[in-house]
């Protein structure tokens, strides 16, 4: 189970360390609910580690949604030259300072951690025989001080190594809803404003004629491009029920990881969206049509 394999030894191993260091220390200065606070903490730890990246990729899709209707100019101009439609993108996103790409880091570092932090916890909550797990993990831990005997799951009134499914009693209930909405309120924050554009009233007669009939068939073909986000908004519902689904199913540890990590990332959203740095319009030559 634990064996020192690369995954284990680069992600679990010091993930492990770290969950019973926090839980040592809190045990120490008699803590209620130390693993729960260790949990909390070890999630906390991550999440902070992890901000530059996130930071980098909400700056990322600022910009990228800043750009967009400066890419949708390029698309229409070079529709039948992909390869000159790929230069001037490339161009377009030189100009800005943006790094396509780089908005994916985030994503690409915390799978990995996700399931490492995943399988740390596993082996406290969803082991049955836990005298062979702690004698397991003890074997792991990179000093003797940090050995423990017995893990105590109690955290407010909750086994964190229950299921809500196999505890039949109602405040385990409320769990999968809370979990389910911490996720709905994480999608709601993290979609990007739709561009705003100028209202039909807002134009003069001459613009409306003049528009009115290039805007009606650019309308219609933008309703393919709307798949994209139909199927974000779909995801924005969708997750939040399996993810409320799998918190019913697996331990309250599990749950409570999840929500801290929600309650981290809606902050994060809040305080970085707006204070992200806007494209300056000089910087970016205007396509033109």
């Amino acid at each position: 189970m634990l064996s020192p394999n690369f995954f284990n030894t680069i992600f679990v191993f010091p993930i492990l360390n770290i969950l019973v260091a926090l839980y040592k220390l809190l045990s120490l200065v008699k803590i209620p609910g130390s693993f729960g606070f260790s949990i909390i903490g070890l999630t906390v730890l991550i999440r902070l580690l992890l901000h530059p990246f996130f930071k980098q990729q909400m700056e990322t899709a600022k910009k990228m949604q800043e750009l967009k209707p400066h890419i949708d100019k390029l698309s229409k101009k070079h529709s039948k030259d992909p390869k000159k439609l790929q230069q001037e993108q490339l161009k377009l996103y030189q100009q800005a300072g943006i790094n396509p790409a780089s908005g994916c880091v985030f994503m690409i570092i915390q799978i990995p951690v996700f399931f490492a932090l995943y399988k740390t916890l596993s082996l406290f909550l969803l082991n049955s025989n836990l005298v062979k797990t702690i004698t397991e993990i003890n074997h792991t831990l990179y000093l003797s001080l940090l050995k423990i005997e017995t893990i105590n799951p109690w955290f407010f009134g909750f086994n964190l190594a229950l299921a809500p499914n196999k505890a039949a009693q109602w405040h385990y209930y409320l769990i999968p809803v809370v979990t389910g909405v911490l996720q709905y309120w994480q999608a709601q924050v993290s979609m990007p404003a739709a561009p705003k554009t100028d209202s039909v009233e807002e134009r003069s007669p001459a613009e409306r004629d003049g528009r009115g009939k290039a805007e009606s068939v650019k309308d219609k073909k933008s309703d393919g491009g709307d798949f994209q986000q139909a199927m974000s908004m779909q995801m924005k519902y969708i997750m939040p029920l399996m993810i409320g689904w799998f918190s019913y199913t697996l331990p309250l540890g599990l749950s409570l990881y999840w929500n801290i990590f929600s309650i981290f990332s809606i902050i994060q959203y809040q305080k970085i969206s707006p204070k992200s740095k806007a494209l300056n319009p000089k910087q970016l030559q205007n396509p033109k049509s």
